[in-house]
């Protein structure tokens, strides 16, 4: 009977320690994403090079998707999963900006200063409301090179509003848009194409017609950035530096 009560106990305790494992939850678009065969496909997510960072006491659920916006990440349902999910303790970085601005796609497009804040407050405001911490990002830069060698912005009043948002709501924040500014400038208009995705017709076999590709991320670029990421984050103090290595 003891033995039994033992195993019970040990059972239980299993358990509870399950459900109040903290979970780093992360939302937005292809740059963040999980790839799909991760051993061939040249392209990776930079939320997908987390887990090696995080230690095993932090569960990671990207639940970030190619071509969504701060608008249809919601529309779509992608967030009810994870407000389902979310509780006291738990961490959701929030990075959108890329497809909010397809000012020809009505289901993704959002005015900087109108709805593309109104939906950031709302996420931070909801992620609140479960006792989790929100981060905000922006969005990571394109690598777009002028004539002159100068990395040009194309992400226009996106970030910005992303920083206002940060300040106004008192909301940790990475600057991801200045972090991968920095980094595609110290590699060069040139060397910088090792950072995403650029083949030649018959290099990549995942590529066989080649590939040339500014906005997403080798696996060069992925790891970059994720250790870029978690650098800051480690600074921010907001509990989620307990789960770095």
């Amino acid at each position: 009977m003891k033995r039994l009560l033992l195993i019970f106990y040990i059972f239980f305790s299993a358990l509870l320690s399950a459900q109040q494992k903290a979970t780093l939850f992360l939302i937005g678009d292809s740059t963040m994403a999980n790839k799909e065969n991760p051993d061939k496909n040249p392209e990776h997510g930079w939320g997908q090079m987390l887990p090696p960072l995080m230690t095993s006491a932090l569960e990671i659920q990207n639940h970030a998707a190619n071509g969504r916006s701060s608008k249809s990440f919601r529309t779509e349902g992608r967030w009810d999963q994870v407000m389902k999910q979310l509780k006291k303790g738990d961490f959701v970085l929030i990075q959108f900006g890329h497809n909010d601005q397809k000012i020809n796609d009505s289901a993704r497009f959002t005015n900087p200063y109108t709805q593309y804040r109104a939906n950031l407050e709302r996420y931070v405001n909801e992620t609140r409301s479960k006792g989790a911490i929100p981060i905000l990002l922006t969005s990571i830069v394109r690598r777009n090179f002028n004539e002159n060698g100068v990395l040009a912005d194309t992400h226009k009043e996106y970030p910005l509003v992303v920083r206002m948002v940060a300040n106004d709501l008192k909301v940790p924040f990475v600057d991801l848009q200045l972090l991968t500014e920095q980094l595609e400038i110290s590699y060069g208009p040139e060397n910088s194409a090792k950072l995403h995705l650029h083949y030649k017709k018959g290099e990549a076999a995942y590529y066989p017609e080649g590939k040339n590709d500014d906005t997403h991320l080798s696996k060069l670029g992925a790891e970059s950035i994720a250790k870029l990421a978690v650098h800051s984050l480690k600074n921010l103090k907001t509990g989620l530096e307990e789960y770095i290595k």
